[in-house]
C-alpha cells in the first residue's frame, strides 16, 4: 500500500515568480518535512477579478523555469486548464483525500481566508505555513485563522510582490536579481510587462 504523500501547496498568480516565491518554497521543505512543494499557478482567482493578469502560458513557463533546479519543487497547472472562477477549495479537493496538503501562504493572505469561498472547508481540509510580511501583525493572521492547523515559517520578511516587479519592468527599472535569472531572460525575450 502506498503512503499518503505530504505536499506543500505554494499558489499564485506568479506573475511573475521572483525570489521570494523560492524562499517561501525552500523554507516549506526544509522546515515542515512535506515530500515536496506544489506551485500552483492560479487560473481566474475570482478575488482578483478585474485584475490583469498575464496570459497563463507565460505564467506557467516562467513558473517552471524557476522552480526547475530544485527537484523537490514540482508546478501543477489544474487551475490554469478549469474554466471559469477558481476557488481554492475545488483546487484542494482535487487532490488525494489521503494526502496532506499544507498551505502556503503570506501573512497578508492569511488575513484574508475568512473571506474566501467556503473558507471553513478549506481550513478543515489543509495546515497553513504562514510566511511573515511586511506590515502584517501576527496577531491579525492569529484572530483569522483561529482554530486552524497553522504553523509560522522561520523566514526574513521578504517585501516583493508580482506587483512591485510588473511596475518596475513598465518604468524601465531592472528586475535582474530579484527574479531568477531564467525568468528575467524571459520577460525580456518576450517583451512582458513592458512600458504603457
Amino acid at each position: 500500500m502506498l503512503r499518503a504523500v505530504r505536499r506543500g501547496i505554494l499558489g499564485g498568480t506568479f506573475d511573475p515568480p521572483h525570489l521570494a516565491h523560492l524562499a517561501a518554497g525552500e523554507a516549506a521543505y526544509r522546515q515542515l518535512g512535506v515530500d515536496a512543494v506544489v506551485f500552483l499557478p492560479s487560473g481566474a482567482p475570482w478575488q482578483k477579478s478585474g485584475t490583469s493578469v498575464s496570459a497563463p502560458e507565460h505564467r506557467l513557463a516562467m513558473t517552471r523555469l524557476a522552480t526547475e533546479p530544485a527537484a523537490y519543487f514540482s508546478v501543477d497547472d489544474r487551475e490554469l486548464r478549469r474554466n471559469g472562477w477558481t476557488y481554492t477549495i475545488d483546487t484542494l479537493e482535487s487532490f488525494g483525500t489521503d494526502d496532506g496538503l499544507v498551505l502556503v501562504v503570506g501573512a497578508d493572505t492569511a488575513c484574508g481566508v475568512p473571506t474566501w469561498h467556503r473558507a471553513a472547508d478549506v481550513m478543515a481540509r489543509v495546515a497553513f505555513a504562514v510566511l511573515p510580511r511586511p506590515g502584517v501583525a501576527r496577531a491579525s493572521v492569529d484572530a483569522a485563522l483561529d482554530g486552524a492547523d497553522m504553523t509560522w515559517l522561520d523566514l526574513p520578511e521578504l517585501g516583493l510582490s508580482g506587483t512591485m516587479l510588473r511596475t518596475m519592468v513598465r518604468s524601465g527599472r531592472s528586475v535582474r536579481f530579484l527574479v531568477p535569472d531564467p525568468v528575467w531572460r524571459y520577460i525580456d525575450e518576450h517583451g512582458l510587462y513592458g512600458r504603457q
